[in-house]
């Protein structure tokens, strides 16, 4: 029975490393070999090099990714924000209103993003909030689209966290301010890394509705990299690449500044 049991856990993490592999790791070592290549005519690519990232790293394409990364600092500070309130606003509500606010906030993850974008550019698009063609449909379009994630994240952490320490600080006279700034959210922090993190992350990867509400002068590196795809651009893989060492790079700082 022993043995039997050592060679299942064999099998199941050999079959989880065959999946890892294919499913993830294998698309981007080819992306980063395509991005390296000078030509891949064969079976494996040949004349390897960083010429490709000279144009990767051209005036347009550096402007689309300073625009991706305030759009995702921006979108994930909002998402964050209102996420954590709606979290902390849920849990002292009834079952059924919190049932519902559960239901509204994970919404744009259960209908395609190219529908957010264009219910967004029709919404937008007359005054009196008139925010079409300017960047703000962007960034309100992100927002929404990763703010499910933040509500999640703050709500399952909100779950787990000891109702002991809230009742200590009530009986000793402390006010629901003073507890939700010095108690409830500092024992939120990592959850709140996490979410901020994660906002980043998929706004930096967004398309489908940010393609829909973009005006020419607030273009993501996504939608550069889209449009490149049409051309048939030899540093499309460059370009990728980019886009995925800031978005880990932006990763790695955010969860230092969850750590000090």
């Amino acid at each position: 029975m022993l043995l039997w049991t050592t060679r299942s856990r064999a099998l199941t993490l050999s079959l989880f490393a065959l999946v890892v592999t294919v499913v993830f790791a294998a698309p981007i070592v080819t992306v980063i070999a395509a991005a390296l290549a000078g030509s891949w005519t064969g079976p494996l690519p040949s004349n390897l090099g960083g010429r490709n990232f000279a144009a990767a790293l051209s005036d347009e394409n550096l402007a689309s990714l300073t625009v991706s990364l305030q759009t995702a600092f921006v979108a994930g500070a909002l998402a964050l924000a209102v996420g954590t309130w709606a979290a902390l606003a849920a849990r002292e509500a009834p079952t059924w209103l919190r049932r519902t606010t559960d239901a509204v906030f994970h919404l744009p993850i259960a209908i395609p993003s190219v529908a957010i974008g264009l219910g967004l550019l029709i919404t937008f698009n007359s005054r009196p909030l008139l925010l079409g063609g300017t960047k703000w449909i962007v960034i309100l379009a992100h927002t929404i689209l990763v703010l499910a994630f933040t509500f999640s994240a703050v709500s399952a952490a909100l779950d787990r966290l000891d109702p002991a320490y809230r009742q200590a600080a009530e009986s000793l006279g402390a006010g629901p301010t003073r507890v939700l700034l010095r108690i409830t959210l500092p024992l939120l922090l990592p959850a709140l890394g996490a979410a901020a993190g994660l906002s980043i992350a998929l706004s930096m990867g967004e398309l489908g509705a940010t393609v829909m509400v973009y005006p020419a002068t607030w273009k993501t590196l996504p939608v550069s990299i889209f449009g490149l795809t049409d051309r048939g651009q030899v540093f499309l893989a460059a370009d990728t690449t980019l886009l995925l060492a800031v978005t880990l790079l932006a990763l790695l700082v955010v969860g230092r500044l969850r750590r000090r």
